[in-house]
């Protein structure tokens, strides 16, 4: 056979295509709602930020996990908690900021290196072929806390933090950063979310390749 595998492949890359688009559309669509509830956005992130702290000592204290990357990953979440102290305005040269982007890598890392020794030291042990390690998390385990404990706060706090360089500055407040209580005046320049930025740029870009290929119609070009 040689045209159903071909099928197959086109299947799987447009699947995927699909499923990428699906999840930039959702994330765009929280990016607005945060927008537009930043008080109730602001209070959930607090709260899903303190329950990962305590599932992490939860892990530390019931399922014995290891002490220095457990502790590790609670201070990377109470570094992110002190980003939400200007939410939902960031300033990307904000050490704080800085240092919670260093933090995500570096917590990644080591939680990968400690289930991936696990998981060699469990298979090592094992006498024959055919027996299985036990107290070895599985595949599903592993992924769901680095979803959850590694992942899922970095990542909400990038759909839900706005770049404040286009902000104009208020009282009581530096060129760069604007409190969440200046919305309301209507000289200021709102901030964009920074997913919202990203994607906004990569359509732009996407535009004008397309104009500029062809592909697309310019808006000055009549049709």
């Amino acid at each position: 056979m040689w045209i159903l595998p071909l099928v197959g492949y086109v299947g799987v890359v447009t699947g995927f295509g699909f499923l990428t688009l699906a999840i930039a559309s959702g994330l765009y669509y929280l990016s607005e709602l945060v927008e537009e509830h930043t008080v109730l956005a602001k209070r959930f992130l607090v709260r899903l930020i303190q329950g990962i702290i305590v599932l992490q000592i939860g892990f530390l204290l019931i399922d014995h996990f290891p002490f220095w990357p457990t502790l590790l990953g609670v201070f990377a979440h109470i570094v992110y908690l002190g980003n939400m102290r200007r939410f939902p305005y960031v300033q990307l040269s904000d050490p704080l900021f800085l240092l919670s982007c260093g933090l995500v890598l570096l917590d990644h890392f080591v939680w990968f290196r400690y289930f991936s020794s696990a998981q060699q030291r469990s298979y090592q042990n094992m006498s024959s072929y055919y027996d299985s390690p036990t107290d070895v998390p599985t595949f599903t385990q592993i992924a769901s806390y680095f979803g959850i404990c590694v992942w899922l706060v970095p990542f909400a706090l990038f759909v839900s933090l706005s770049a404040s360089d286009n902000v104009l500055p208020t009282m009581g407040g530096n060129s760069d950063t604007v409190g969440a209580g200046g919305n309301s005046d209507a000289n200021q320049k709102r901030g964009g979310g920074m997913f919202k930025s990203v994607v906004d740029a990569m359509l732009s870009v996407s535009g004008i390749l397309g104009s500029a290929t062809g592909l697309k119609r310019s808006d000055d070009r009549l049709l």
